[in-house]
């Protein structure tokens, strides 16, 4: 079997997002999810391209990596390959390689799902043990009731709200209005709602987003947040809840969202909202 890695060009994002849709399922540990893809799809789907890298096998995408960032990819494959040796070995080769135009020589990082045979072949080729992350999932099976907030749907009208609740939550500068309308203009974001939590003041305190990877599939929360000025009344709760429900109303089979194991309240948070976390996944990285 001959593996081919490429970068793909705007022409093969429907292609991929396909591929990525159709990975999901209940029994695969959280993975990179098709939510991960429109979240991202706020650069635009020039700049979208160029941070991804698809695996082939006779033309089928069989892996597919996203450059978080110039020097950690979020990688994840076909279910039915994931326990393959030709694929992951092929993987660490390419991963290790800076001339395949993966990741760059020196200190690099890489998310794979837990279970993985990927995961044992780079640790045996010194890759090693790095940051930890809380996967938790809500199975939407019992009632959702939202308690203490007025929950909408964010839309164009909402937009500046929207980023603004989101810019303080997370003190950055990065989403703006105009990112939202680009990634509102997506393809994945049919599938996908932004929602607004107002207090009893009728001031927005909380906002959320949500991704559907289609029915009887896991949907993604990604991201959410509560303004500076409003933490600590229980907001961060009551808009997992609504993100929840939104999945559920949109027929997702889960509810899944995953952060930094060290961000403590943030998983506290998710369970109060009824998320169960599951066993922590390691990032790996390679030393200089």
């Amino acid at each position: 079997m001959t593996f081919v890695v490429n970068e793909p060009g705007t022409a093969d994002l429907p292609a991929v997002v396909a591929a990525l849709r159709s990975w999901q399922d209940d029994r695969t540990p959280l993975q990179f999810h098709p939510g991960d893809l429109g979240w991202a799809w706020a650069v635009g789907p020039e700049r979208l391209a160029a941070t991804l890298r698809t695996w082939t096998l006779d033309g089928r995408i069989v892996a597919l990596g996203y450059l978080d960032s110039p020097d950690l990819l979020r990688l994840t494959t076909a279910p039915e390959l994931r326990q393959d040796e030709a694929l992951a070995r092929q993987l660490r080769a390419d991963l290790d390689d800076p001339a395949r135009g993966v990741l760059p020589a020196g200190r690099a990082g890489v998310e794979v799902p837990n279970g993985a045979l990927l995961r044992e072949v780079l640790a045996g080729a010194g890759w090693r043990p790095d940051e930890a992350w809380t996967p938790l999932r809500h199975d939407l099976a019992g009632p959702l009731r939202v308690d203490g907030l007025r929950v909408e749907v964010s839309g164009p009208g909402t937009a500046a709200v929207r980023t603004a609740v989101h810019r303080s939550a997370f003190a950055s500068a990065r989403f703006t209005e105009e990112l939202w309308h680009v990634l509102a203009a997506g393809p994945l974001y049919a599938d996908a709602r932004c929602l607004l939590g107002y207090d009893a003041r009728g001031a927005a305190v909380a906002a959320a987003t949500v991704w559907s990877a289609g029915p009887g599939r896991p949907g993604l929360l990604e991201p959410l947040g509560v303004h500076a000025d409003h933490r600590g009344r229980g907001h961060g709760r009551a808009i997992g809840v609504a993100a929840a429900a939104a999945l559920r109303d949109l027929g997702a089979s889960a509810a899944l969202v995953c952060t930094p194991s060290a961000n403590t309240g943030a998983v506290a948070t998710y369970r109060a909202a009824g998320f169960v976390a599951g066993p922590e996944r390691l990032d790996l990285v390679r030393g200089a």
